[in-house]
């Protein structure tokens, strides 16, 4: 049968993501759409904690925060317009002292370096291979923070760079839990800043050194969500309307791809059941009180009491009893 078009396909993972499986997911976009569901999905995870992160090393340098359970020095704090930020973050960590702001950091950290020491997979995200570095004193910055071109350098990393970089991390994070698994994706979101063309370039060099990666080391492999935005899908139509970014049913078509390569029959059926639970969560009834409502609401209590042993519903639980008339 003729599709009328390429399809990406892509062979089911040997390791399975379960319910209890610890996923953390950081870097770009991606990170976020599939954390997110993951999330929604009643799967232990924990979603891009340090915000929005784009380039490999800056990635990397967070984790290693992360990993180390270790502050940033200070010399990596400014401030602009009031706003106290840190060059190694996102500017979602800020604040308006910078007492606040490092305990915002510390918290991110100490989260994540508590839930690394458990989880299973690792989820990174790379978007751009161009980075800065501050004239002042050469060190790479994971946020400009609309601080002047004039005080930054900008270059393109190499592929040597990322997967080096990449190799001092699998060190550290499976010394630090040997039982973590890595999957590498790449982001389909383009950087006109950079203009098309050296988008181009720099997606490249993260797709090569996503293939070095998921080639040398072991317990990494690479799924590929750029190729089923580019080749699949290859279309305006799953656009938002900056035409860069893509539609939530373009991150919904990902994902599905996502759960046939990461997820077993059973956990499948787990999260299309509770899809169609959280529709019925948010059904917004006229009448509270009418008998078919309450009636509505006692079957959806008991479909969660049937779940509560393999996921925490106690929020849920309590949102229906709340509403039930005693």
């Amino acid at each position: 049968m003729n599709h009328f078009r390429t399809i990406v396909s892509i062979r089911p993972s040997s390791h399975k993501i379960g319910l209890k499986s610890g996923v953390f997911t950081i870097g770009s976009c991606f990170a976020d759409a599939i954390g997110q569901r993951l999330s929604t999905s009643k799967f232990a995870s924990l979603v891009n904690p340090f915000g929005t992160t784009y380039n490999p090393l800056s990635i990397h340098k967070n984790i290693f925060y992360a990993l180390k359970n270790e502050l940033p020095a200070g010399h990596t704090y400014l401030v602009r317009d009031d706003v106290h930020l840190n060059y190694d973050f996102h500017s979602s960590l800020s604040a308006l002292e910078k007492s606040e702001l490092t305990k915002r950091i510390s918290n991110a950290i100490g989260t994540s370096h508590y839930f690394l020491k458990t989880a299973n997979y690792m989820l990174i995200t790379y978007g751009t291979a161009w980075i800065y570095s501050r004239k002042e004193s050469g060190e790479m910055v994971n946020n400009c923070h609309k601080v002047a071109a004039g005080n930054f350098n900008k270059r393109l990393l190499s592929e040597q760079e990322i997967v080096g970089s990449f190799d001092s991390l699998y060190m550290m994070a499976k010394k630090y839990n040997p039982a973590l698994r890595f999957i590498l994706t790449l982001s389909p979101v383009r950087h006109i800043k950079d203009t098309l063309e050296l988008n181009s370039v720099s997606k490249a060099v993260l797709r090569s050194a996503c293939y070095a990666i998921s080639t040398h080391f072991a317990d990494a492999e690479y799924f590929p969500a750029y190729e089923i935005m580019m080749d699949d899908l290859r279309d305006y139509r799953f656009y938002k309307s900056d035409m860069l970014h893509p539609t939530e049913e373009a991150e919904d078509y990902i994902w599905k791809n996502f759960m046939s390569t990461y997820f077993d029959q059973e956990i499948i059926r787990f999260v299309e059941d509770w899809n169609a639970l959280t529709a019925s969560l948010q059904h917004k009834p006229f009448h509270v009180q009418s008998s078919s409502h309450q009636q509505f609401l006692k079957q959806t209590l008991k479909k969660l009491e049937n779940i509560s042993s393999r996921v925490n519903v106690d929020t849920e639980i309590a949102a229906v009893k709340a509403q039930l008339i005693a």
